[in-house]
Order: structure tokens, then C-alpha cells, then sequence
């Protein structure tokens, strides 16, 4: 599985969010509450939906699948001046990311993330940077059909 590597530039995304632990996961949930109110958001920027993830700065060096962080369903957007009701705003800083295609059912993309967190990254010159996560399910995005694929992207940092 190899990656690429590219330097985001800032974006925006209007969505909704759960508070959630891997233990106590919500995002069945979330993309329930989101998917039939995204028409509502004016502006988008393509026809990706985004899955992120926003880390605090220590979740990786001290990980417990107890410890809770926030999971949003998400579409970019040129423009978030008029905001549906019970959506928020989030802004993604320019950064790099390492991409990794993950290919496959939703259901089996731990097997990418235990390659990428418990392979790839520790044998690499870099570390994680404490910058939002996310996948972006495109065209190609066929949730549990084996031809499936979604673009997995970590914030990284040289150690």
C-alpha cells in the first residue's frame, strides 16, 4: 500500500458532529442525522462527503478507545455564510497529509488504519500532527461493496 503525500491547503466544511469514543461509536448515527439534510447546504465544493475526525494533541501518545473526540459528517463549501439549522462550521488548516486508498468495505477499513498507525507511520520520518483527520468518499465510494474505495488522509509532521 503506498502512499502519497500533499500539502492541503486551508479548507472550510459545514456538517455535523458527535462526540464520540472508539469504543462508544456514533457514526452510524451521525451520517443517519446528516445525509438526508445535506441538500441544505448551499455553496458546495464538489460532490465528496467527508468523514473527520478532530483529535486532542495527546489522543495518540496516550490512546484508550475510552478517550473521546469529535467525528463529523461534512461537505466542503466555498461559502458557509448561511448556515442551515444544526449544522457548524469547520475550518481544516494548510497542512501535510499522507494518503493512503483505502480499498474495500467500510466495514474492513480498521485493517487500513492498523496498517497505517501500526505500520507505516512508526517506520516513517514522520509523526502525526495535531490536525483534523478525515476520508473523503468520492465517486468511488460504494460503502460495503468489495470495489469500494475512499482516500484516507493523516496529518503528519517530520519526528
Amino acid at each position: 500500500m503506498e502512499p502519497r503525500f500533499e500539502t492541503l491547503s486551508q479548507k472550510t466544511f459545514v456538517g455535523k458532529r458527535v462526540q464520540m469514543s472508539f469504543n462508544n461509536n456514533n457514526t452510524f448515527m451521525l451520517w443517519s442525522n446528516f445525509m438526508p439534510r445535506r441538500k441544505e447546504i448551499e455553496n458546495t465544493k464538489g460532490s465528496e462527503l467527508y468523514s473527520l475526525e478532530v483529535y486532542n494533541s495527546l489522543f495518540f501518545e496516550q490512546f484508550d478507545p475510552e478517550n473521546e473526540f469529535d467525528k463529523w459528517a461534512a461537505v466542503e463549501v466555498t461559502d458557509c455564510s448561511n448556515l442551515p439549522n444544526e449544522m457548524e462550521i469547520l475550518i481544516v488548516p494548510q497542512g501535510l497529509y499522507v494518503i493512503f486508498i483505502h480499498k474495500g468495505p467500510a466495514s474492513t477499513g480498521s485493517k487500513t488504519y492498523h496498517y497505517i498507525f501500526e505500520n507505516w507511520l512508526p517506520n516513517s520520518e514522520y509523526t502525526v500532527d495535531c490536525r483534523p483527520h478525515f476520508a473523503i468518499m468520492g465517486d468511488k465510494y460504494k460503502h460495503e461493496d468489495p470495489s469500494s474505495e475512499e482516500e484516507i488522509w493523516i496529518p503528519i509532521k517530520k519526528k
